[in-house]
């Protein structure tokens, strides 16, 4: 069973009508992503943090998994598919995704402000102030925030460095570090980047563009490579 690694960005989360940062009209002009997403902002207002991240879960329990989702979870049938994303979301768990890494943190799980490897499944619950983990220090969102490392790069280089195939959908690659893992996907292997605005990547690739979205993209993929 060949070895299909996804890389996941905003743009599939979005068609589940899940607002990002930078959608036009969207949270950069409710708040300045520096007071929601950074420790600097926790420190100054735990407060607002909170509610921003709270107001973001339940805005999560009232979408639902798009088909760009679901075809990826159906894939589970004929390969051995590796969802990394950026997206904090659990829409590839609720499609039926079973191997999804979360590069940048999850909604659904709380951690401890003194100790990260403190985790707590709050699933659609609010973190209120005041909810303290076990060695007594506020709970905070699991989120990795501007600023701080992202732990699982190194992880996540490792499984797109035994992909069979690679795969992009709806991320621009400006993030960092998550858009330099298409530097560890071995050379010789097909690439597929479905997007339906103009991404660019680096010259050594020889990628195949799809400009649709996930929902109609990720099964033309899958139909390519089912014909090679």
């Amino acid at each position: 069973m060949k070895k299909l690694v996804v890389l996941t960005g905003a743009g599939i989360s979005a068609e589940s009508g899940i607002r990002t940062f930078r959608d036009m009209g969207g949270l950069w002009e409710e708040y300045d992503v520096m007071e929601v997403a950074s420790p600097e902002g926790w420190q100054k207002d735990p407060k607002l943090v909170t509610r921003f991240y709270n107001e973001r879960r339940r805005e999560l329990f009232k979408v639902e998994p798009n088909r760009g989702h679901i075809e990826l979870a159906e894939a589970e049938k004929e390969f051995d598919v590796h969802i990394i994303t950026q997206n904090i979301d659990n829409l590839h768990e609720r499609a039926g995704s079973t191997k999804v890494m979360h590069l940048h943190g999850e909604l659904t799980i709380a951690r401890s402000s003194v100790d990260e490897d403190l985790l707590y499944d709050i699933g659609n619950k609010d973190i209120k102030i005041g909810d303290l983990c076990e060695k007594g220090s506020q709970l905070r969102p699991h989120i990795v925030w501007f600023g701080e490392a992202v732990p699982l790069i190194p992880e996540a280089a490792r499984i797109v460095a035994q992909a069979d195939i690679f795969a992009v959908v709806g991320t621009s690659l400006n993030v960092y570090p998550a858009a330099g893992l298409l530097d560890s996907a071995p050379r010789n292997i097909p690439i597929f980047l479905i997007d339906p605005n103009d991404v660019s990547v680096h010259s050594r690739f020889d990628v195949t563009f799809i400009k649709e979205p996930s929902s109609t993209g990720v099964a033309k993929m899958l139909e390519m490579i089912r014909a090679k």
